[in-house]
């Protein structure tokens, strides 16, 4: 298939999508990440780790200060803030790349649209506050919703969906509609199946493969970067999944992915770099 294209505005920048995959890296400043919890919790080396992750290539930048896997528990929009609003505040200043922030709190989201963030990553797209999606419109920022079954502490409970495709094809289409009636301009939308949120080891394949089924919803983003499938089929810790997060993200670009979301930034772009040239039949700038 060709990988459609859309050119992506958040806040006035400009990211064409569909030419070349873009790679959005992950910055996790809390404790307890899954593969990476505590790493980056002190300032001034997720500082380094953001600037590490724009040398080796990172489009985006994505900020996250409470964790959201299997089993977390939610954290005050206080202590959310306390941990991004510090990096945020002094990584701004020197990159014009887009930064995104990792929240579902209105009140987390206004402070660091403030504070020069691009992109909002609404990991319950829209179902946490109602208030999100007029708040990003009115800064003319980005937004990307996400899917996810239940909430992080819930989510792996859950009995299995009937129909994974549609369910998601279905939530995702809604939250579309209340960003647009919102006032976000759809330039300004991506999407996310959130792969591993309440999902299936057999549920997580499927999307993959089938991933073209959002392509009527707009840019699609995917994260499988060392999810917990992947550890599945190579019988391997996070730290070790970087190749199997590659080779998600490569099928993932093959079936119509946009941006993929990864902690790996220089491996997955080499790997990126080869695919794209496949897909493009030569080099293309974009």
């Amino acid at each position: 298939m060709e990988r459609p294209k859309y050119v992506f505005r958040p806040r006035g920048k400009i990211l064409g999508l569909g030419c070349k995959t873009r790679i959005m890296g992950v910055v996790n400043i809390t404790p307890d990440s899954f593969s990476d919890g505590g790493r980056f919790l002190d300032t001034s080396r997720a500082l380094d780790h953001c600037h590490e992750l724009l040398e080796y290539g990172a489009d985006l930048l994505d900020l996250g200060g409470e964790s959201s896997r299997p089993g977390a528990k939610p954290v005050t929009a206080s202590e959310e803030l306390e941990r991004v609003a510090p990096v945020l505040e002094r990584i701004r200043p020197h990159t014009a790349a887009i930064i995104s922030i990792d929240t579902y709190k209105a009140e987390v989201a206004f402070e660091c649209l403030r504070l020069g963030a691009d992109v909002i990553n609404d990991i319950t797209a829209l179902r946490s506050d109602p208030k999100l999606a007029a708040l990003v419109s009115g800064h003319r920022a980005g937004l990307v919703l996400m899917h996810m079954r239940g909430m992080p502490d819930t989510m792996q409970k859950l009995p299995p969906s009937p129909d994974i495709v549609k369910e998601v094809h279905d939530d995702l289409m809604a939250a579309v509609l209340q960003a647009g009636a919102a006032g976000l301009d759809t330039d300004k939308i991506l999407v996310d199946p959130g792969l591993g949120f309440g999902k299936t080891f057999e549920d997580n394949l499927l999307i993959l493969n089938r991933l073209s089924f959002l392509s009527d919803l707009g840019p699609v983003v995917i994260g499988p970067s060392r999810k917990s499938f992947i550890g599945k089929i190579l019988n391997q810790t996070a730290d070790r999944r970087v190749w199997g997060t590659a080779a998600a993200c490569a099928v993932a670009a093959v079936r119509g992915a946009h941006i993929v979301r990864v902690h790996d930034v220089a491996e997955v772009k080499e790997v990126l770099q080869v695919a794209d040239a496949i897909l493009n039949e030569g080099m293309a700038e974009c």
